[in-house]
């Protein structure tokens, strides 16, 4: 553990102590919870491995690892309340926090989240659709779990990988060593690959006292494992799969006692006369395809995350016209080109670039989805933005 690297920090009002939150990561998450914390006359204090972690720039930042106990205790000090910024902090470190100061999202969201066949196993608990899957120890496991499921599966780790990463496709019987050989060794879970119609997503804010509510479900594009792009509300939405929606999210969020902002991944299926949603994958976070809201709804999920954890009165979570997310990886165009587009709202996170790295983010609000995509294509060809011409 490092000493704590300091940055400017709202002073109090006479006579009141402004709130801290401790916040477990300090990416770009933390950056944007403090972006819209200060202006509530929050203060904050980050814990990262890294000294020059985004968030660092906003508010003090203790350097050092997510699991470090003397980093954490230095970090939650004084908290009001604790969250994180990335589902991949240690559960235990997070449960030590816990025993002294109050941890939101619980730490058992983290236990949850942060192993595959967990969420599954959850989700299959409290009649949530998901994927067919099968836990994997052993070669002898997957052989089985590839004739109970068929093909074509994807084979994943059970803890870790994201964007992409720790899953391997089997389309066919020569494929099992090959996959086997890339994953094996470590805890697996086996899912039937999804002929999805698309990918979409729901973010849910749960209060203290149990209060809770959606944003519009939004559809996601993704390139190399990667969001690249989201639309809100995710074009065609209808009231049934919006239901169905904040139904799926409602139920994991009362299991769970949880606190804050949920995300919950999602395959739309069934086509357009019989659609469903089956549950890819939980962040207990703060969630990339929520970036959005940021201009694009009544309250933002940063916003809306720390209202929950402090017991504050949730806001409306309705959306204001149509936005378009686009992720900025590997590179960041001149702010000058992408404000010259109506409606376009440039995000730096002050990061190196770096090939596949997440820099930044654009997001265009428009009134309608006809305006939103003429606006995004005037954005296509820009460095880092994956974006239809």
């Amino acid at each position: 553990m490092k000493a704590c690297k300091h940055a400017a920090v709202p002073e109090a009002s006479p006579g009141r102590v402004a709130p801290l939150v401790a916040v477990l990561g300090g990416g770009q998450l933390g950056r944007m919870l403090a972006l819209a914390g200060i202006p509530l006359g929050l203060r904050f204090r980050f814990l990262d491995p890294s000294p020059d972690a985004p968030a660092g720039a906003l508010a003090p930042l203790v350097v050092g690892a997510l699991g470090d106990e003397a980093a954490l205790a230095q970090t939650a000090e004084g908290a009001t309340v604790v969250t994180y910024e990335w589902e991949g902090v240690p559960a235990s470190g997070a449960r030590a926090v816990a025993a002294r100061r109050p941890v939101l999202p619980p730490p058992a969201a983290l236990d949850v989240a942060q192993d595959r066949l967990h969420e599954k196993e959850l989700c299959r608990r409290l009649g949530i659709a998901t994927p067919a899957f099968a836990a994997v120890d052993d070669r002898a496991d997957l052989e089985r779990a590839v004739k109970e499921l068929g093909l074509p599966c994807v084979l994943k780790t059970r803890r870790s990988g994201y964007d992409g990463k720790g899953q391997v496709v089997l389309r066919a019987p020569g494929d099992v060593d090959a996959a086997w050989s890339v994953v094996g060794g470590v805890p697996l879970i086996l899912e039937a690959l999804v002929p999805f119609d698309r990918e979409v997503s729901v973010l849910a804010v749960r209060g203290r006292d149990g209060a809770t509510s959606c944003w519009p479900l939004v559809e996601n594009h993704h390139a190399d494992g990667i969001l690249r792009r989201s639309i809100a509300p995710a074009p065609g939405l209808s009231p049934q799969l919006q239901a169905t929606g904040e139904d799926y999210a409602a139920r994991l969020l009362d299991a769970l006692e949880y606190a804050g902002v949920l995300a919950v991944e999602l395959f739309e299926v069934g086509g357009a006369a019989e659609p469903s949603l089956l549950v890819n994958e939980l962040a207990p976070r703060v969630h990339n395809s929520g970036h959005w809201t940021i201009e694009g709804a009544a309250t933002s999920q940063f916003e809306n995350h720390l209202r929950a954890i402090l017991g504050w009165p949730l806001g409306s979570t309705a959306a204001v016209g149509v936005s378009a997310m686009v992720n900025c990886v590997g590179a960041l165009p001149r702010p000058a080109s992408v404000l010259a587009v109506s409606g376009a709202h440039f995000h730096d996170y002050s990061k190196a670039p770096r090939p596949g790295r997440k820099v930044g983010h654009v997001t265009v609000t428009a009134h309608d989805h006809d305006e939103v995509r003429a606006r995004l294509a005037q954005l296509a060809g820009l460095p880092g933005m994956d974006v239809p011409a």
